[in-house]
């Protein structure tokens, strides 16, 4: 598998691939904007939030919610107007909202980061159709990739700084992260650290590396790794499957701060993957 640069757009730290109506859309979080990548056309779009954004995801109700440094928020892509939903961690201003997924029943999962690294103080919280706020895992660092199985039974999660995947049991009636375990701790296997993650339709996992030029491919049952792709870039932050058939895999990269890297803040696709994703699903906010 090889991967090759597409945009010519630059991320200062591109994040959260989201494949939808047939676009990519990503989040450059030092950036202050959501774009979104038009791989037909080659043209893309940008919305300036005015604050560092961890990611954004679309609504059933046509609009799209996103996580930055104050809270969560509505945005309207028509408009550009985002409007504020609310802030868990308000008393808390060197936290903010860092990776999210929306789970295959609707329900939003989006986690903090502590910007000074300090060990427990964020977490993972899950957002209902109500809109109600809820801790689903909490005392983490730098809450990252989540993904679930198409049948909604697993769900894999990161804490960066713990080089951990968690493995949850995901009750659907409650959305209840139950009997942790980890599954995957990368710590001496891998360069870097794990970032953003994504699932295919054969329940395998496809993780970023950030700072470690890299993703692999990794089977949850037989507890292996399948593949392991290496980047010219240090930063590979997310991945995400996209194209008309989801056959795609699509990966967002943040701009080296140790040097300079030709392709760096660039996203990358791999056509060749031998495997299909899972389609993103709505959050059920309506």
């Amino acid at each position: 598998m090889k991967a090759q640069a597409l945009n010519s757009r630059i991320s200062q730290w591109g994040e959260g691939p989201v494949w939808w109506n047939d676009k990519l859309y990503y989040v450059d979080i030092q950036g202050f904007a959501l774009a979104n990548y038009d791989p037909v056309t080659g043209k893309e779009q940008v919305w300036e939030v005015g604050e560092r954004i961890g990611f954004a995801l679309p609504c059933a109700s046509g609009r799209w919610i996103w996580g930055g440094d104050h809270g969560l928020y509505f945005i309207d892509l028509a408009s550009g107007i985002s409007t504020p939903l609310l802030d868990p961690e308000a008393g808390l201003p060197d936290n903010r909202f860092n990776d999210a997924g929306i789970s295959p029943d609707g329900r939003l999962f989006a986690g903090t980061i502590s910007m000074k690294k300090i060990k427990g103080s964020a977490s993972l919280y899950r957002i209902d159709s109500d809109l109600s706020c809820h801790i689903a895992f909490p005392q983490v660092t730098n809450s990252n990739g989540i993904a679930w199985t198409a049948d909604a039974k697993t769900c894999y999660y990161i804490d960066t700084p713990t080089h951990n995947i968690y493995q949850f049991d995901y009750e659907t009636d409650s959305g209840a992260l139950l009997n942790t375990s980890i599954l995957l701790n990368t710590k001496g296997q891998y360069p870097g650290v794990p970032d953003g993650m994504c699932i295919d339709a054969e329940g395998k996992l496809w993780i970023a590396f950030c700072h470690g030029s890299a993703v692999i491919r990794w089977d949850p049952d037989r507890k292996t790794e399948l593949a392991k792709i290496d980047f010219p870039t240090a930063e590979t932050t997310s991945v995400c499957f996209g194209g008309p058939e989801l056959t795609e895999l699509y990966i967002t990269t943040g701009l080296n701060p140790k040097g300079e890297e030709t392709d760096a803040g660039r996203i990358f696709v791999i056509k060749d993957t031998g495997t299909q994703g899972i389609a993103q699903v709505a959050f059920r906010d309506v």
